[in-house]
Formats: structure tokens, sequence, C-alpha cells
């Protein structure tokens, strides 16, 4: 008898450890293997460390960058709910795995109630009094593997909300280095409105006073003035940009960025580490986003091993055990135990087709996750793609901003100096003039991009962790 209760219990173990999960193998990525141009870095260095080996805070260098990061780490609402998320997942996946082990309740009770004469049997009515104590014992053998299959679920769905709150820092570090970089260029285009205000009041006041002496006429008057009414226009707008910016960067903070953290220009704010792609796209399989995607893969995979195990009878075996008395006193004294024992087969015999119906839709699911998976890795690469593309033209599109630059900061020079001297109109003036001010914004544009390029490739090769 004891063999066969032994028999009995390991069959149950070695079951109850059976899934009908399917074999999960990784779908191919969908994209070449190796990164176009990925090993390149501006300049033609060979040494920059690749991403995956350099923390935020080495690549971004400037303090008063760092500070802000580390405040909206600290305070941002959305990566809070992303943190909050996980322990709500992980919270799930607990109930789900505790569904694999007996449940033990303990239930004191009292029961009093009266018999009818027309139901005693004694020929008059009389009262019963009952008290308990009784101990309850409830598990389901999982013998086809569905809890196990639902725990698998549970458990990916865990570890991809958990990569999940990754990509929400990896973005939040990213938003927080161009929000801080883009008020940066606008504080300087601000700057740079400013003075040319100030240099637009100074002609503008020398041109007054000489057609005052009868020497300019009172078109090159207004062609000043109107001068003068354009740089102002510029400096309300980059006022105003300049506000938004703020407000912007302190929402991703999550609370008021302090002054002295604020960025100057964008010429005051460190330069960022340069990083090297690598060769291979398969370095982009560790992306949080693609590994969320992987793991919802995973879950859904899982799910079908529960709707498999669904067509099959489902075990589960009840037990109590106690004391029963009909005084309260008497409760606990001999002769009172009692127990009670109830296993139970179930067996699915007719479903109106449901059991089918939840078996193709489990599998469509998980077509789907392929599907997004695969869609994940090929819009990564499509960014990495981007990111490096773009950050081979950044250095020339740089020097040619600022040689322009350069050459227009000389005409102007030289048509204020041909004004001056009488030999041209006002009109060359104003022309070099406006020429030279948007060359000058184009600069911090240019500077601007390369850095956000730069912040971008560093997300985007899964930086930021």
């Amino acid at each position: 008898m004891r063999n066969k209760i032994f028999s009995l219990g390991l069959a149950v173990l070695l079951l109850g450890g059976c899934t009908m999960i399917p074999k999960y193998s990784r779908p191919a990525a969908p994209v070449p293997s190796a990164l176009p141009g990925g090993a390149a870095v501006p300049g033609g260095a060979t040494a920059a460390p690749a991403v995956a080996d350099l923390a935020w805070r080495e690549f971004f260098t400037d303090s008063g960058l760092r500070a802000v990061i580390e405040l909206a780490l600290a305070d941002n609402r959305d990566l809070r709910i992303a943190a909050l998320n996980v322990e709500k997942l992980q919270a799930l996946y607990r109930i789900q795995r505790s569904s694999l082990y007996p449940g033990v309740t303990a239930v004191a009770g009292a029961d009093n109630y009266k018999i009818p004469l027309q139901m005693s049997t004694t020929g008059s009515a009389y009262t019963v009094d009952q008290y308990s104590v009784l101990g309850t014992a409830s598990w389901e053998i999982d013998f086809f593997g569905r809890l196990r299959s639902l725990k698998a679920k549970a458990l990916n769905q865990f570890l991809a909300t958990t990569e999940t709150r990754k990509v929400a820092q990896m973005s939040l570090v990213a938003a927080v280095a161009e929000g801080y970089l883009t008020l940066a260029a606008d504080r300087e285009s601000l700057e740079l409105a400013r003075a040319t205000l100030e240099a637009q009041k100074t002609s503008y006041d020398l041109i007054l006073k000489s057609r005052d002496a009868g020497v300019a006429s009172d078109l090159t008057l207004r062609q000043s003035q109107s001068q003068v009414e354009a740089a102002r226009v510029e400096v309300a707008r980059y006022t105003g940009l300049v506000a938004t910016d703020t407000n912007a960067l302190n929402l991703l903070a999550g609370k008021q960025v302090p002054a002295d953290l604020l960025p100057g220009g964008l010429a005051s704010v460190a330069e960022l580490k340069d990083v090297s792609a690598g060769l291979k796209s398969e370095i982009l399989l560790q992306r949080p986003d693609i590994l969320a995607a992987e793991y919802q893969l995973k879950g859904a995979n899982a799910d079908i091993g529960a709707a498999r195990a669904a067509f099959f009878p489902r075990i589960s075996l009840t037990g109590a055990a106690g004391t029963l008395a009909p005084e309260l006193s008497h409760l606990f004294e001999s002769g009172t135990g009692n127990w009670s024992y109830a296993p139970q087969i179930v067996l699915p015999i007719f479903s109106g087709g449901s059991l089918v119906a939840s078996l193709k839709t489990a599998n469509v699911d998980r077509d789907i996750a392929v599907a997004q998976y695969e869609k994940a890795i090929q819009t990564a690469f499509r960014e990495v793609s981007d990111a490096l593309a773009l950050r081979s033209t950044f250095a020339d599109q740089l020097n040619a901003q600022e040689s322009l630059a350069n050459a227009l900061d000389e005409s102007y020079r030289l048509s204020e100096a041909r004004f001056k001297e009488g030999i041209d109109s006002y009109l060359g003036v104003v022309v070099a003039q406006q020429s030279l001010y948007d060359a000058q914004r184009g600069l911090v544009s240019a500077r601007l991009a390369r850095r956000s390029n730069q912040v971008a490739l560093f997300k985007v090769l899964g930086g930021g962790l």
C-alpha cells in the first residue's frame, strides 16, 4: 500500500513539472547583420567606448546637466508610474505563483439552530448547538501544466514591465539632455539677438544724427529703423522660447530646477563623450524595448500551454480536519475530532467550441507578439541607421557653417565701412547684417543638431542605464 502511495506521489510530482508550452525559439532578426557605418566616429577616432560600457554619468560630462538628470530620475512622475507598474506586476506574478501550492485556511465557528416539531425525530422541538474549529486545505494538482503555464506568462509580463521601466528611464535621460541643450541653444540665440539689437540701435542713433545734420536721408533712417524693429522681434521670440524651454525642463525634472543648474549658452555646456556603435546589429537585441517585446512574446507562448491544458481534466484535492462539539467548553475534549476528504476531477466534455477558440486565440496572440518583436527590431535598426547617417555629416555641416559665418562677418564689416565712406548705400549694410545674423543662428542650430544627434545615438543604442 505504501509503495502505491509513493508511486502516486512521484507521478504527481513528475506530471506537475510538465507543461504544454511550445518550445520557444527566438525569431531571427529581420535586419542586416551589420550596422551601416557602425564603427565610424567623427574625426576618424577609433578609441571611442561602446555604449554598453558607458553609463550616462560618463557620457554627459557637464555637471549641471548631470544634476538636472539626477533631479528627474528622483522626481519625474512618468518614471514613478513605470516603477509602480513594476511593483504591481511583481505582486500579480506572486499571486499567480501561489496557485501552485496548497491553500490552507483555519475557520472557527458556532452554529445554533432550532429543529421544529414537524422535523423532529424525538416528538418535540429542540435546539441544536454546534461549535467547531476546522483547518481546510485545497490543492489543484497541475498534471498538465495549466497553472505552470499561467505562472510563466505572469513572470514574463513582469519581466517585460521591468524592461519597460528601463525604457522610461532611458527616454527620460535623453529627454532631459535634449531639453537642457535646447534651452542652452535658445539662450545663446537670445544673447545673439540682444547683441544684434544693441548694434542696430547704435547704428540707428548715428544715422539719426546724420539725418538731422543733413547728411543721411530719411530712407536710410527708415531702413535702419526696420532693422531695429526686426531685432526686437527676434529678442521677444527667443525670450518666449527660453521661458517655454525652462517650463518643459521643470516638468521633466518633476520640480523647479534651481537657477544655478540652468545652462548659460550652448558654448558653456561641456561636450558629450563620443561613443562607438560597434559593427554587429545583434547589439540591438539588448535594448530594453526589444527585450520587453521578447518577454511579451514568451508570455504569449506560455499562454498557448495554458490553453492546451484546458482540454484535459483538472484534478483538485480538498481536505479538512478539526473538532466539533455541542458545547464550547467541550470543543477540544476527546471524541470531538472530525475530518473530511474530497478529491474532484473536472473533465471538459462539451463547451460549444470555446476551448478550441481559446487555443486559436492564444496562437494568434503569439503570432502578433512575433510580429511586434520583429517590428521593434526593425524600428531600432532604422533609428540607429538614421543616427549614424546624420553623425557622419555633422562635422562637415558645422565646418561649412562656421566658414559661412566668418565670411559673412567680414562682408558685413566691409559693407559697413563702405557705407561710412559714402561709397555704398545703407541697403548693402542691411543685407549683410541680416545674412550674418541668419548665419550665426544657423551656427547655433548646427551645434545643437550635432549634440542632439549624439544624445539620440546614445539612446537608440540602449545607453543611459
